[in-house]
């Protein structure tokens, strides 16, 4: 797949976040394959997560095609960016469409992006998982490679104090080791959920802010982000 757009955003990307000064943290980079399909599959906390998910794949030169809300695709602006980077559209009223184009990428041997989530945590705690993730890798027989972020809430959430203005937050970016999916979707899921889990709580255990009392940290934690929405 030719990509034309992809490369000048993630340039662009990685200079704005630099003139902000973000901390970015990547660790596991090495378990993205570095040719043939695979499903990425994160957890979901902020609006920016499919940039910084996508960061993962760099060290093996990989560019991810994220599924995403149609609604992103028909925005005046990051329309044309989303269709120039070959992400998949999700019509909810049209799920089969949208699945077997993410199917036919993996047959094309790319890396596919999903959230299994479907939507931002408010809490910013994994919330239960969709089956998606799973049935897309059974289906093109690839592996799951989970990932964790965490700090992205920070520069742009539902929250009214996220703010993209800030700058020297830390982010962390953790890539699991791949996994294969069996012959229950269901199974593979709920494993998949443990395994971004874990790898969500270790990156808040080695965190350098101290978030006690901050609204980017859960209730758990000793934050005041929602306990359940």
């Amino acid at each position: 797949m030719t990509d034309i757009v992809y490369p000048p955003v993630v340039a662009a990307a990685r200079a704005s976040f630099l003139a902000l000064g973000l901390k970015i943290d990547v660790v596991g980079a090495d378990h993205v394959p570095t040719s043939g399909p695979a499903v990425l599959a994160s957890n979901h906390v902020s609006h920016l997560d499919f940039i910084f998910a996508g960061l993962g794949a760099r060290k093996s030169r990989r560019y991810v095609r994220f599924m995403a809300k149609k609604p992103i695709f028909t925005h005046r602006v990051a329309g044309p960016l989303m269709r120039g980077m070959h992400h998949i559209s999700v019509d909810r009223a049209h799920g089969a469409q949208s699945f077997q184009v993410a199917l036919t990428a993996l047959a094309e041997g790319e890396v596919v992006g999903i959230f299994p989530e479907a939507t931002i945590s408010r809490t910013f705690e994994p919330k239960e998982f969709k089956t998606g993730a799973a049935r897309l890798a059974a289906a093109a027989d690839a592996p799951i490679v989970p990932v964790a972020l965490w700090g992205t809430q920070r520069l742009w959430t539902y929250d009214e104090n996220s703010s993209l203005k800030q700058r020297g937050v830390p982010i962390l970016i953790r890539v699991g080791e791949p996994m294969t999916v069996g012959g229950d979707e269901h199974a593979a899921t709920d494993e998949l959920r443990a395994r971004i889990t874990d790898l969500v709580h270790e990156s808040q255990h080695v965190y350098p802010d101290d978030g006690a009392g901050q609204w980017w940290q859960p209730r758990r934690l000793g934050g005041t982000a929602p306990e359940v929405v």
